[in-house]
């Protein structure tokens, strides 16, 4: 920790001072309780986007930030925004977000941190009968996963002005049911105007769903930026025939022409260095049966890389790759785009508000670039933007079994107070 310095005015804390921290045990509990809440055998969460554990997690986000004394809103696509005054309340106010909703088999720390972090900065403020110079608001964001509506942080995108809102209100989930409808359903249809306000400043503070942070023995990263991610629909295309009387030389097999993609796929990531993801994430094969042929296979392509001119590469690489497996194997194949987000940088003066924050609070801050998607992503090309970084046991995310030490969870949550009240001082 640093040295002992002077505490500050209480109407106007110092972000230096160490003794300026959240409350610890509180945020855990809060973060215990909202685990609670599609909670699966495994020690996880399903709260999948505007599914009924969604609302009851969006209700009981809702009662905490009421009963901190802020006032709520719920816009067009259900983003949900708790504010606290502050001294000059007509100014554009500095936002804290990130959403409560989950993959199928997801962790108890992934999105609802953020969420969570940013109520704690509003209790803890309210302990100290602190009063900002700028209105402060704790976001909480629709459909970020994407788990059940493609493409994911959709709330987000709409707010930010990415995406059209009635686009994304048509989005469909497997079963038919579109946003709007599922917005109607759990209650959070709201009438506020979705985006189209002036935000000063936006925090978003994440578990890094990577292992950089614990391996080094760090807690705090200092995001600089988000790699480059596009999503495409595949569609392979063959003839169903008899799996018994169909010759090899014959068959026209969809399933041969989506395995001989995906192996491109992982050749064509290792080939662009180490930073090169791409994941097949769903395929689906018609018509699924043991003794026929495969006439038609659907597949996801997940494609990431930090450098712009490198994921337009990794592109042509995939789509020259299936014309050539296609016509080898007598195919039609389709690759529709349906997201492409370039790489991000967020804002260096914002970065550097959590370089100094952090050492305030006793913490080396690490500069990492998020190798996931996020909110603030969009958000950056809104306004200006920064993220935290905490670690995560083992660098694991998307799974059951993600974990965050509670001590790491407080240096995140602490950070971003000290963080939110530098960005929220005239």
């Amino acid at each position: 920790m640093t040295d002992s310095v002077p505490a500050a005015p209480l109407d106007r804390p110092d972000r230096t001072n160490p003794d300026l921290r959240v409350d610890g045990a509180r945020l855990w509990a809060s973060l215990t309780d909202m685990a609670r809440i599609g909670a699966t055998a495994r020690g996880g969460s399903c709260r999948l986007a505007l599914s009924d554990e969604d609302r009851q997690g969006r209700d009981l986000f809702v009662g905490w930030c009421r009963a901190a004394g802020c006032s709520v809103t719920v816009d067009g696509l259900g983003n949900i925004f708790a504010r606290r005054p502050g001294r000059e309340n007509h100014r554009p106010p500095v936002l804290i977000g990130s959403h409560l909703d989950t993959q199928p088999t997801g962790g108890r720390f992934d999105g609802v941190f953020g969420v969570l972090a940013g109520l704690e900065v509003i209790r803890t403020l309210n302990d100290l009968d602190l009063t900002t110079d700028r209105p402060l608001e704790v976001a909480v964001w629709t459909n970020e996963e994407g788990a059940r509506f493609a493409p994911s942080m959709l709330g987000s995108g709409v707010f930010a002005g990415v995406h059209e809102a009635d686009w994304a209100l048509a989005r469909t989930d497997a079963d038919g049911v579109s946003v709007a409808e599922a917005l109607r359903q759990t209650g959070y249809a709201g009438d506020a105007p979705v985006g189209g306000r002036p935000l000063h400043a936006v925090f978003e503070a994440h578990i890094e769903q990577g292992p950089i942070l614990e391996a080094e023995g760090l807690v705090i990263g200092a995001v600089t930026g988000a790699q480059a991610q596009r999503w495409y629909d595949v569609t392979l295309t063959g003839v169903e025939s008899h799996a018994g009387t169909t010759p090899m030389e014959r068959r026209r097999d969809a399933l041969l022409g989506a395995a001989r993609l995906i192996d491109l796929a992982e050749r064509t990531a290792r080939a662009h260095g180490p930073d090169g993801r791409i994941t097949v994430g769903v395929v689906a094969v018609h018509p699924g049966t043991r003794n026929v042929v495969p006439g038609r296979v659907f597949l996801t392509l997940d494609v990431r890389h930090p450098d712009d001119a490198e994921i337009d590469a990794i592109e042509r690489a995939l789509r020259d790759g299936l014309k050539g497996i296609c016509a080898g194997i007598g195919l039609k194949g389709a690759m529709t785009p349906l997201s492409a987000d370039a790489a991000v940088t967020f804002d260096p003066a914002l970065v550097d508000s959590v370089r100094r924050a952090a050492a305030g609070a006793g913490y080396r801050a690490r500069d990492m670039v998020s190798g996931a998607g996020h909110d603030a992503c969009h958000l950056a090309t809104f306004a200006p933007t920064a993220m935290i970084f905490v670690p995560c046991v083992d660098g694991l995310s998307h799974n059951e079994a993600e974990d965050a030490r509670p001590e790491w969870l407080e240096a995140g949550a602490t950070v971003l107070l000290r963080a939110v009240l530098d960005a929220a001082r005239l």
